[in-house]
């Protein structure tokens, strides 16, 4: 009974059941008043039809001229006719008999009393329908007709009917039953191999998929079991990303800043070399820590769990300050950075320290993919109700088939630069939570180009003042 399969069929079993039986016993009970209620009424109107004929006569008489009467007048045909007297003896009897007990079936009681009575039963080993009429003189019953007939035919007929309506009640009944397991089984089927593409997705086969059978709530919750295991897939891929990343960035600095001060450890050591392992570690240790502040947003983003922190800002500002911070790099690295803000404010509602992460992130890979006498240029102007601001340097530039994946999680391409592969991805992120877009166009050997597009702020309308007169 745990089978969905069997519980479906026993459901509809049991349903089935009881309509046919209910259906089957409305349909007995019509058959059986129609043919019994038939007979016992066809009876009853020839008895009465016979004694208002006869009754007047018949009740003035005595019993002897009563029953001569009766016997030439009173054709039985496929009836038996008994005269009986007022308290219910049989007087005479179209059969020949004669005598005998006194009758008290519920018909004679009726006549007894002067009312016309019916009564179905046995009577002699035989089933029978029975009608009595009282005959009267004045309001005296002097004597009772009873005519009786057989429902032996009868009894055949309905017997048959009834035995013909539970053959087709089970019938009926064994159909369904096949009905009800052949569509629990086309129901069931696909369930097994939801189940089963299921346990083999929890035994680690993220490549198994549901077969969508129908566009019902089956083929949906197939279509949503494929996309949990495609969720889950790109999970697992971004676990495995992260960990090959972060291994392998982590193992450079780490190594370099324990060699180091394992060499500053030694007794000999001279200023020059002091500083210089003092600068590594300074640098690797400032590397490590830019890896641990990108791993954090990366989780925070990951989880929807960044909070912006917004406020009405001109986004001219922190660009400034941004170029001014990194202005500084210039001559270290032979690369030029100009700077071209608009004249017109350009008013966002923008969290300033989030923003300013993506520019110093944008404006540093920049730096790093230029060569010396390259140049970065950033801009920023209005299009529309959009704020635009571009950064576009003179580097390598990144390979078509590596572009459209630039600001996927940890995807770092056949770059050689060191990197934890989440900048580009952090900066989508947060562009896209300011309700903005960010896109890069690249050239192979002629450099890159982002585009960032935020919304403009929309300033409420002033009130209309009325004319003076």
């Amino acid at each position: 009974m745990r089978s969905l399969k069997v519980r479906m069929a026993w459901s509809y079993l049991i349903l089935i059941v009881l309509v046919s039986g209910l259906l089957g016993s409305i349909f007995i009970a019509l058959i059986w008043n129609y043919y019994y209620g038939s007979a016992t009424s066809a009876v009853s109107r020839r008895a009465e039809s016979d004694l208002a004929v006869h009754g007047r006569m018949m009740g003035m008489q005595m019993a002897r001229e009563r029953v001569v009467y009766m016997m030439g007048n009173l054709k039985g045909d496929s009836y038996r006719i008994q005269l009986l007297d007022p308290n219910g003896k049989p007087v005479m009897d179209t059969d020949g008999q004669a005598g005998g007990d006194p009758v008290h079936t519920l018909d004679v009681e009726a006549a007894m009393g002067g009312k016309s009575g019916t009564w179905r039963g046995s009577e002699n080993g035989k089933h029978i329908v029975a009608a009595t009429v009282p005959v009267q003189s004045g309001q005296l019953v002097v004597g009772l007709v009873r005519y009786t007939a057989s429902l032996e035919r009868i009894d055949d007929v309905v017997a048959r009917i009834i035995g013909l309506t539970l053959l087709t009640a089970a019938a009926v009944v064994l159909l369904f039953l096949g009905v009800s397991l052949w569509m629990a089984k086309r129901i069931v089927k696909p369930i097994r191999e939801l189940t089963f593409a299921a346990r083999q997705m929890a035994d680690g086969d993220w490549q198994r998929r549901a077969v969508p059978r129908s566009a019902d709530e089956i083929g949906q919750l197939a279509e949503t079991l494929n996309t949990l295991a495609a969720q889950l897939t790109r999970r697992e891929q971004l676990k495995n990303d992260f960990i090959s990343s972060i291994s392998h960035e982590l193992r450079t600095p780490l190594t370099s800043i324990k060699g180091w001060s394992e060499t500053l450890a030694g007794d000999e050591t001279d200023r020059e070399e002091l500083e210089m392992g003092l600068a590594v570690i300074s640098q690797e240790t400032e590397r490590l820590h830019g890896l641990v502040e990108d791993l954090l947003d990366f989780s925070k983003l990951y989880d929807r769990s960044i909070e912006l922190h917004p406020d009405l800002l001109d986004l001219n500002q922190p660009v400034k300050e941004t170029v001014k911070q990194l202005g500084v790099r210039q001559e270290a690295t032979g690369v030029l950075l100009h700077a071209s803000v608009a004249s017109e404010p350009l008013m966002v509602h923008g969290d300033v320290n989030r923003l300013k992460q993506v520019f110093i992130n944008l404006i540093d890979n920049a730096y790093k993919f230029t060569p010396r006498g390259g140049s970065i240029r950033v801009t920023t102007g209005a299009v529309g109700h959009e704020a635009v601001i571009t950064i576009a340097d003179t580097g390598t530039g990144i390979a078509p088939d590596h572009l459209p994946h630039v600001t996927d999680k940890f995807y770092k391409g056949d770059s050689a630069k060191q990197g934890s592969g989440l900048g580009l991805a952090i900066c989508h992120e947060i562009i896209v939570l300011h309700g903005g877009s960010m896109a890069l166009v690249s050239e192979l050997g002629a450099g890159t180009i982002v585009t960032i597009r935020i919304p403009l702020y929309r300033f409420p309308a002033e009130p209309e003042t009325a004319g003076g007169g």
